[in-house]
């Protein structure tokens, strides 16, 4: 299933994470649709981010026709500059839940409010911040502290990480806890890219004996809905690592030259 037959899917008790490493054109498309089709439905939207992705969100939104000052100024955006909002709250370098609602719960009731029945979407890459400086438990407990304010208050969460699905931290036992905490891994790759790759990568070195599934033990249900590349991949690690490397190389460049 595309990114976009996904997203459309969402609901306020939807949860999607986005790995973007690989390619951040997918990370501002995926982004800009979540959050364009937000506001077109009368709602609002949040936006925790780092300057750099701000300026290519907003390009997004403004493509899509969206005047963001209008939005500003009516309640229906807010932007927080992600570096600015964890230094609010963390303690010793892992998140307080107190100062966390009071630095983001606080906002994001606010925007609920002016949203009205139109609902509100947010965006936040925090816990992407925290994960590309290898703090991987304080990522995975801001998580938590996002799920039970969405459970507190009904509103969308869509997460970004940079993390690259051919490289070797996406792996089971690295990536377990985030999968747990939420409900929809975004395709990392643009209209089957990525499944076309992996899957040639994979039926090139296996030959006949490409079989593929989800790593043996595993509660599908405890994770995120997987899309059928990233599956694959976290079987090839957990299934076959003295092949993974040499499949994912391949992958990686059947993928750029797609």
């Amino acid at each position: 299933m595309l990114a976009d037959d996904i997203l459309e899917q969402t609901d306020d008790h939807s949860h999607f994470v986005q790995l973007y490493e690989a390619d951040e054109g997918v990370l501002r498309k995926n982004v800009g649709k979540y959050l364009a089709d937000g506001l077109a439905m009368g709602g609002g939207v949040i936006i925790v981010t780092t300057a750099t992705h701000k300026a290519s969100f907003y390009a997004e939104l403004e493509r899509r026709g969206w005047n963001l000052e209008r939005l500003e100024r009516n309640g229906r955006l807010t932007c927080l500059d992600a570096e600015d909002a964890l230094a609010r709250f963390l303690v010793d370098g892992y998140p307080d839940a107190e100062r966390f609602d009071r630095a983001v719960g606080a906002v994001v009731r606010d925007a609920i409010i002016r949203a009205g029945s139109g609902g509100l979407r947010a965006y936040g890459e925090m816990v992407g911040v925290l994960w590309s400086r290898r703090q991987f438990p304080a990522a995975i407990r801001l998580e938590q502290l996002w799920n039970r304010l969405r459970n507190e208050v009904p509103f969308g969460l869509f997460c970004g990480y940079p993390i690259d699905v051919f490289g070797a931290h996406f792996d089971t036992p690295i990536v377990d806890a985030l999968l747990c905490a939420h409900t929809h891994l975004l395709p990392s790759g643009a209209n089957g890219r990525l499944d076309a790759a992996v899957n040639r990568a994979m039926t090139e070195v296996f030959g006949s004996e490409n079989t593929r599934g989800l790593p043996p033990g595993r509660n599908e249900r405890a994770w995120a809905s997987l899309p059928t590349a990233e599956a694959s991949i976290l079987w090839l690690r957990s299934n076959e690592p003295e092949k993974a490397d040499a499949v994912l190389t391949l992958a990686r460049e059947y993928y750029q030259a797609i």
